[in-house]
């Protein structure tokens, strides 16, 4: 018996079906081209991108990053005024009685293990630099708490030292945009920069990490608010619909505040609100 033609939408669906070709393997050279092609327009969609933690010198700057493993920029902010009004420097920090400083330190989670951590970085700056930061990643990732991560940031945004800071955002994004498959933060930095020059390292970090807490989020993105869609091999992953992708969007992307209390004079959104206010 032959069967008969499927009709309708069953019919429609076979035919896309028979026209629908394997998507076309992506040269390196196509990957580089549509990376550097995101990069650009991260940077049109994000100019203001900064670090989103409050600094005022290279030593807050290492704390503050330091104080923000596993928590949030936001509740890192809230918790360093009171942190540096007590210690201003790496001498008075590494003089501080452990119980103080924990009893600051606990709305960053972890405090006891981070406490310790300061105490050491900041006895080590005193002990071996003199009590300055020194800016060089060999140095700073011997200290202390601080790993490659921590000492990019701080070469880059403290000492103008290109890095690429390769954090959960940064990783998940990049293997969204099949830069690499690498899960390594090492090899996921190594493979990137290969592919944009020095001169982006920085920038390009904050753009991606930007973008990860905005719009590309990790359990629901909001594909269907995104400026670099047509770029994504990963689109469809989340919500499609522009209107419900919309709903999606964080901090200045969504009208809200951001997680600086003391953000640069070109960002757009709302200054965070100190600890206790909201």
């Amino acid at each position: 018996m032959t069967k008969a033609a499927p009709v309708g939408k069953a019919a429609a669906t076979d035919k896309t079906a028979a026209k629908r070709k394997p998507p076309k393997a992506e040269s390196h050279l196509a990957m580089v081209r549509r990376a550097r092609r995101i990069n650009r327009e991260l940077a049109e969609v994000y100019p203001y991108a900064h670090p989103e933690l409050d600094f005022r010198n290279p030593f807050e700057l290492l704390v503050a990053t330091v104080l923000s493993a596993q928590t949030t920029d936001l509740r890192v902010n809230q918790t360093t005024p009171a942190l540096f009004a007590a210690y201003p420097t790496p001498e008075d920090m590494a003089a501080a009685v452990p119980e103080k400083m924990e009893e600051i330190l606990r709305p960053t989670g972890f405090f006891r293990a981070k406490t310790k951590s300061l105490l050491g970085l900041s006895a080590a700056l005193r002990d071996e630099f003199g009590g300055e930061v020194p800016g060089r990643l060999e140095d700073l990732v011997k200290l202390p708490g601080v790993g490659r991560k921590t000492a990019n940031v701080v070469l880059g945004n403290a000492f103008g030292v290109p890095g690429i800071t390769v954090d959960t955002h940064f990783g998940r994004l990049v293997r969204r945009w099949k830069w690499t498959d690498e899960e390594d933060p090492v090899k996921v930095e190594a493979v990137v920069a290969g592919i944009f020059p020095k001169s982006e390292w920085t920038m390009l970090s904050h753009r991606v990490v930007f973008h990860g807490r905005r719009i590309c989020h990790a359990r629901k993105p909001a594909c269907g608010a995104c400026p670099i869609a047509p770029l994504c091999p990963s689109y469809g992953e989340g919500e499609t619909d522009p209107e419900k992708a919309r709903k999606l969007l964080k901090y200045e992307m969504g009208g809200h505040p951001g997680q600086r209390l003391s953000p640069p004079a070109d960002y757009p959104g709302k200054p965070a609100p100190a600890l206790g206010d909201g």
